[in-house]
């Protein structure tokens, strides 16, 4: 039977990519689609730690007039009610699953405790990681980041609607190249905006490779985490 090259995982869905084709809110056939694929890798015994953006529902960088720091809340509150509609379709799979977020909502989900979702993982529940850091100007990227470096995940997957790295948008641009390797130094010195800033110089510090796919082709999931070379890899460590 064919194994599994990682053990314990960090999946990154943006909000966006949860809407599917939609610019707004959640899709139900992307929803049950994404919980399709993290059932399937974690029977293979696949540890899955789970960060979810909150873009199809509201982002902080586009309300211009409004205090930073709330708008940046307000956000955080939108990745809970995702990361509470993926507990949803993943439960209603029969896989157990943990909502930590990092501001107290003690009635919807657990606080995040670093411990107690490393047991999880270990008893084989999908923990979601809800709210961000719990603090504002931080983007869950930094929190993908932050969280894989505190529970030892050996990789970050970031699930996007584009199918990897590019030299510019391939939505805009029919022409964008397509990167297969890079390390963090090329990703920060070419301003590709893989993921922010801050995010990428902690997993280049930490070493946390990262690997960008695209999301709405089924499967891929179980594809990347059984090693197949699909999106974009980038390197924990500069060459």
């Amino acid at each position: 039977m064919q194994k599994p090259v990682y053990k314990r995982i960090i999946l990154k869905i943006s909000g966006e990519a949860l809407a599917g084709d939609k610019s707004y809110g959640i899709d139900p056939d992307t929803l049950n689609s994404i919980s399709y694929q993290i059932k399937e890798i974690t029977d293979y015994g696949v540890e899955v730690a789970v960060v979810v953006g909150g873009g199809n529902i509201w982002r902080g960088r586009s309300a211009s007039d409004m205090d930073r720091a709330t708008a940046d809340y307000m956000g955080m509150l939108a990745t809970v009610i995702n990361s509470l509609a993926l507990q949803d379709a993943l439960e209603k799979r029969n896989v157990p699953t943990r909502v930590q977020t990092a501001i107290e909502m003690r009635q919807i989900a657990e606080p995040y405790i670093r411990r107690r979702a490393i047991r999880h993982l270990e008893k084989g529940r999908v923990v979601i990681f809800a709210g961000g850091t719990g603090n504002p100007f931080f983007s869950t990227d930094t929190a993908a980041a932050l969280r894989a470096a505190e529970i030892d995940a050996e990789v970050i997957l970031l699930a996007k609607r584009v199918d990897g790295v590019y030299d510019s948008d391939p939505e805009k641009n029919p022409g964008a190249k397509k990167f297969t390797d890079l390390n963090y130094i090329e990703v920060l010195n070419k301003g590709l905006g893989v993921m922010d800033s801050t995010a990428t110089s902690l997993c280049m510090d930490n070493k946390i490779p990262l690997i960008v796919f695209g999301i709405n082709v089924k499967g891929n999931i179980k594809r990347v985490v059984m090693g197949d070379k699909i999106g974009t890899f980038v390197k924990g460590e500069s060459k």
